[in-house]
């Protein structure tokens, strides 16, 4: 579950205050956050994340308030129970792509089977390129590898940064069925903030910053 209550931030002392709407979300669902670049949308998330301590309010994810959890426990929680995809590709260039989601294992300290890297790689269209360093990766593969690395410790919440601003509509379409899969997958929420408006449909639940 995901609940956040009267949240604001302030990046200076001086500049503009930004104020959050309160959300819900039971167990599984999700939510599209949409708004106009400049809006807030990734400040939200970061906040969602842990990455920004929020200047008011709170972040709770299965009743555990972020704001009460030391830098080192948070980095923990982070790396086991949240999984982010990123507007810029994060995995290690000098690495294979499954050297970079075993990487990603090692660091959330969870102890994953190789039947579901495998099943992962497969679901994602990655088996093939399993080896490629990432360099050599296409920007296709790369997004989903960036989707792979998100959900392959199987995290309790996944959130996602613009993933579909400049895809074309059919991959567009396929980047968000796969997000949602992947939540179904891991039985996660999944968090959406986009400006993209294409994507609404796949999402029962909304909100405009």
């Amino acid at each position: 579950m995901i609940q956040t209550s009267n949240l604001t931030f302030q990046y200076k002392k001086g500049e503009q205050i930004l104020s959050f709407p309160n959300i819900t979300l039971d167990k599984q669902e999700s939510l599209l956050v949409l708004g106009k670049s400049g809006i807030g949308k990734t400040t939200f998330l970061h906040l969602l994340a842990g990455l920004l301590k929020p200047t008011g309010g709170k972040v709770l994810i299965s009743d555990i308030d972020l704001c009460s959890l030391s830098h080192n426990q948070l980095d923990k929680f982070r790396g086991q129970q949240i999984g982010l995809v990123f507007q810029k590709k994060y995995a290690i260039q000098s690495l294979s792509l499954l050297d970079n989601l075993k990487m990603r294992l090692f660091l959330s300290k969870k102890s994953i089977k190789d039947t579901r890297i495998k099943l992962l790689l497969e679901q994602l269209d990655l088996n093939d390129c399993k080896n490629k360093r990432v360099q050599a990766l296409s920007e296709g593969q790369l997004q989903r590898l960036s989707i792979a690395m998100a959900v392959i410790h199987r995290p309790q919440v996944i959130l996602a940064d613009e993933p579909t601003s400049s895809l074309d509509d059919e991959n567009c379409k396929n980047v968000i069925e796969l997000l949602k899969q992947q939540a179904r997958e891991t039985e996660a929420n999944l968090i959406v903030i986009t400006h993209d408006h294409r994507i609404k449909p796949y999402f029962q639940k909304s909100i405009t910053l």
